[in-house]
């Protein structure tokens, strides 16, 4: 053990022993170290201080470790764990575990060779070697050779390297297209580098899951020493190492990991139309009427906050909507799914049922007992006004919210839009001192914070499943933790309606698919804001090759449905809606195939290209695949002109089945109707 002021470092392994067949414990002078074979190609390793004892709960992981042959062999320096693809070595006299491909020896990641794991109080953090090391450790070392892809909810280019990342849920109106901290968290990226084998060049990616629900910090070598590192300010020092070499593969590890989407009703993939806000309900008679009239397929219809009464969640404003039981089978008869949005805030309010029976019921988030020997709700402020808020974390809160939700889904209603749930309050955050059930842990907000909105969206998906009748609900989310997509979609929040913000937007997409969430999308058009013309009819129709597309704009700005902005953009909204609905058969396969490996619906061109330097640069970024065979190309508003990468094979203009060889650049002409859209032969 070694000190540096407040800093305690992971001293020499003084013992080891084997628990089980596929779990193994070291032990230092000052912590415990656990690995778990949980398959072939994924192993948990898990560090703790001697004063902590292991946390077996996990509100991500749904797997447990799967039988297969593993290996253990230790000498006096040194013990290996191996399966048929993994192999782990932890040097005793540093405790430096580095783990290879155990078929050819390719180290895929390691500790760093100056430090592995370190605690300064309560914040716990590992830092890993770069690779390829330079001449002299202490000099350069950036690892140019080394790519890191990932973490979800993240602005910026696909590649993260030399970056630093922040993970706590956050409110993040208006976020800018290089904003750090976003509305969920997703603790997992995928390293990927080129090595030697046999006299070969070969691509290899790891994956690793940082299964920490505390503010964490990533940072990608964004310093002048070979290491990169991933904190947390409280818990476990606990992650799994993935393996599979392709990004494909480790991608179906991980969601094997944490879980995949449930296949989503057809109708949630058709159009959908949002506004904050439309009301009256002649509003939304006279929205379906008109796209109905105008024969732009359409199949949800959104209300947001206004349907309530003064905002409160599960009441309706009765003036407004007088009857939305005949407003629901009237929009039924039309061809309309109603989609109602939830905040968790609870208005504190006498005579408000869900506030009077939740406190009856305890279940909101409480302050600690306090020297009166008593506890009770934290108030914040949000729409309502004072507010309590559920607590997700525990079932008796759930099947409360379930028992709120009956009416609703009587009336037929099958869409459920989770919004604030970061939780977002107004000017302020929970105090840190708030206690959560934790399944019957007791955490604080520290704690409990980035799950929140993933246990929100669980209770609203587990209720709206069994209330719905055997047919399958729609959840959208916009808060989430990794294994949220087990619930539902999610989209990237209050976004800005400007021309640059479309495009980080797509990126943004991209790399959310890279964490397993393969239901996501954007705003089109923009919420915040008010969208130009040209910008407009980009955005929708790149919205059509978005696993979610919604129009959606915020109170007091213009119209933004897809006739507001003249006869030129409304053929062309027309256009690219029908073509979604034409492509539906295609769309849905995808979509079921995401199901069985976890693959996004718009993916990252590293899917299948992980190998091409070219992927990474400027606005080749903007490209993704839409399903396994349609390739986008997306592009400003104002750009006539534009150049593109073909990646290696044969690839048909969508438009005018032009044929084109792979592996090159082109300049193609973009009129204002049409966006680059190529198949793959």
């Amino acid at each position: 053990m070694r000190y540096d002021n407040d800093t305690i470092f992971l001293s020499k392994i003084q013992k080891h022993e084997v628990l089980a067949n596929n779990m193994f414990l070291f032990t230092t002078k000052e912590a415990n170290i656990r690995i778990t074979i949980f398959s072939e190609e994924i192993i948990e390793i898990r560090i703790i201080r001697k004063e902590q004892q292991f946390d077996e709960f996990s509100y991500s992981v749904i797997s447990s470790p799967e039988n297969c042959e593993i290996n253990f062999l230790a000498d006096k320096n040194s013990a290996e764990i191996s399966t048929g693809k993994l192999r782990l070595h932890i040097t005793f006299k540093t405790a430096h575990i580095v783990v290879r491909d155990a078929i050819d020896g390719t180290i895929l990641t390691e500790d760093s060779t100056d430090y592995s794991v370190a605690w300064q109080g309560s914040v716990v953090t590992n830092y890993r070697q770069l690779k390829p090391q330079k001449a002299h450790p202490h000099v350069g070392g950036q690892g140019e050779n080394e790519r890191f892809v990932g973490l979800g909810e993240k602005t910026g280019g696909i590649d993260k390297k030399g970056s630093t990342y922040t993970n706590w849920n956050t409110d993040q109106f208006a976020y800018s297209t290089d904003a750090n901290e976003m509305y969920g968290t997703y603790p997992f990226y995928m390293g990927v580098f080129d090595t030697n084998v046999g006299g070969k060049k070969v691509t290899k990616t790891y994956g690793i899951f940082f299964d920490n629900t505390y503010k964490t910090t990533f940072n990608f070598g964004s310093m002048s020493h070979p290491f990169s590192y991933f904190r947390a300010e409280g818990g476990e020092m606990k992650y799994f190492v993935i393996g599979g070499n392709t990004p494909k593969k480790v991608l179906q590890n991980y969601t094997q990991l944490t879980g995949r989407i449930n296949l989503p009703p057809v109708w949630s993939l058709g159009f959908q139309q949002c506004r904050y806000s439309y009301y009256p309900d002649t509003e939304i008679y006279n929205l379906a009427k008109t796209f109905r009239e105008k024969k732009i397929p359409c199949d949800v219809l959104y209300l947001d906050i206004h349907y309530m009464d003064k905002y409160k969640v599960f009441t309706w404003d009765k003036k407004n909507f007088p009857n939305p039981q005949k407003l629901v089978k009237d929009l039924e008869e039309l061809g309309f799914h109603v989609v109602l949005i939830f905040d968790p805030g609870i208005k504190v309010e006498n005579g408000y049922k869900p506030y009077e029976d939740g406190l009856k019921k305890d279940v909101f988030v409480n302050y600690p007992k306090s020297k009166q020997d008593f506890t009770f709700p934290y108030t914040g402020n949000v729409w309502p006004g004072a507010c309590h808020f559920p607590d997700f974390t525990n079932e008796k809160t759930r099947n409360w919210w379930g028992e709120n939700m009956k009416d609703l889904t009587e009336m037929g209603i099958l869409g459920f839009w989770n919004d604030m749930n970061e939780p977002a309050v107004w000017g302020k955050d929970f105090p840190d001192i708030t206690e959560f059930h934790y399944e019957g842990q007791t955490a604080s907000h520290r704690k409990a914070h980035n799950i929140y909105g993933m246990q929100m969206a669980r209770a609203t998906a587990e209720n709206a499943k069994n209330q719905s009748k055997g047919k399958r609900p729609f959840i959208l989310t916009r808060a989430g933790y990794s294994g949220v997509q087990r619930y539902g979609a999610v989209w990237t929040g209050d976004n800005v309606s400007e021309d640059n913000n479309m495009l980080g937007d797509i990126r943004l997409v991209n790399n959310m698919g890279l964490a397993g969430l393969s239901f996501a999308g954007y705003d089109i058009g923009g919420f915040v804001g008010e969208v130009q013309t040209k910008v407009f009819n980009k955005w929708i129709a790149y919205g059509a090759f978005s696993p979610f597309a919604r129009c959606h704009t915020m109170i007091n700005s213009k119209d933004a449905e897809p006739w507001a902005f003249g006869e030129e953009t409304e053929e062309i909204a027309r256009n690219f809606i029908n073509l979604r609905y034409r492509l539906l058969p295609y769309l849905y396969s995808a979509f079921y195939e995401a199901t069985q490996n976890g693959m996004p619906i718009q993916r990252s061109l590293l899917f299948e290209y992980a190998n091409d330097p070219k992927i990474y640069e400027g606005n080749y970024q903007n490209q993704y695949f839409f399903g396994q065979s349609i390739l986008v190309c997306a592009v400003t508003a104002n750009q006539s002109i534009h150049k593109i990468y073909l990646p290696k094979g044969t690839w048909y203009n969508m438009w005018n089945d032009e044929k084109n060889a792979g592996n090159q650049e082109i300049f193609v002409e973009i009129p204002q109707n049409k966006i680059p859209v190529y198949v793959r032969a």
